[in-house]
């Protein structure tokens, strides 16, 4: 098996300094035959779901002393920030139409119903069983793997600080009134990690002169919930980047913006990738 074959891949840095964890769920673009044949959408538009290069953004961890988890699967398959469970019985055959969240009722379940802009993505729905094999071959294995890595920071530095990375359409702010944030974080507002550590985000982001706005409008999605334990010290924030800070929206390749956009990231990531559960950055800190 390849590389190009494994639905995760975490990238560790040479010591890992203090139990930061960068995560890129929703960057995978391996769009395999199958999927392509079950649906009518040219590939640019089944991109529009993706976080584009949210992973690129994050590579530089593990030389900061990070570790990286990154995706391979595109959201347009399955969705791995959403429960197992958020199942849309109008892409899923013969499921239960229980009570839904939602994003499930918007068409962002587990199996995504559309991609940006309410496009349908399939052609028609699938069976319970290939929802079920999806879910067997991409989300549990990132899900596991994302679960021992928070287990192995708890247990070797008595914290984890989960950074799920993401990307935001420039115009799902449009509605916003007054200077226009160029992240959001999200720590569902306050449940899924301590006001000192995302005060430690905010605090990176704005030093490099971006604009962040806290849990509105996006909160922190499943990965938050599920995992987000702070007071375990288990922190979990979702941070989301305007896309039109670094790429073309609608051809998806990176702009002239990218390249200063990550070197401005890099010294941010830099700043977190030695943060401890009580919101200071500092490489002696993490060497003690």
């Amino acid at each position: 098996m390849t590389e190009s074959d494994l639905p995760v891949l975490i990238d560790r840095p040479g010591p890992w300094a203090s139990g930061v964890i960068f995560g890129s769920p929703h960057s995978g673009r391996a769009y395999p035959d199958w999927f392509l044949e079950g649906t009518k959408l040219p590939a640019e538009t089944l991109r529009s779901s993706e976080d584009a290069f949210v992973d690129r953004l994050i590579a530089c961890a593990p030389s900061f002393g990070a570790v990286t988890i990154r995706a391979q699967v595109p959201r347009a398959i399955v969705d791995l920030n959403r429960a197992p469970d958020e199942i849309d019985p109008l892409v899923v055959r013969g499921v239960p139409r229980h009570p839904l969240n939602q994003r499930t009722l918007a068409g962002l379940g587990v199996i995504p119903r559309v991609v940006s802009q309410g496009r349908a993505i399939l052609e028609r729905p699938i069976d319970r069983a290939e929802a079920e094999r999806r879910i067997d071959a991409y989300w549990r294995p990132y899900h596991q793997a994302l679960t021992s890595l928070i287990a192995e920071a708890r247990s070797r530095f008595g914290q984890a600080i989960l950074i799920d990375m993401h990307s935001m359409p420039h115009d799902a702010l449009n509605h916003l009134h007054g200077a226009r944030p160029d992240m959001v974080l999200g720590n569902r507002h306050g449940l899924s990690a301590a006001a000192r550590v995302s005060d430690a985000i905010v605090a990176a982001v704005e030093a490099e002169g971006w604009r962040i706005r806290r849990n509105s409008p996006f909160a922190g999605a499943y990965i938050c919930s599920a995992y987000g334990r702070p007071g375990q010290n288990v922190h979990v924030v979702q941070l989301e980047i305007d896309r039109a800070l670094y790429m073309d929206e609608k051809t998806i390749t990176p702009h002239e913006g990218f390249g200063d956009v990550a070197a401005r990231m890099a010294r941010v990531i830099r700043t977190l990738s030695v943060l401890d559960a009580d919101g200071r950055s500092d490489a002696a800190i993490a060497a003690e």
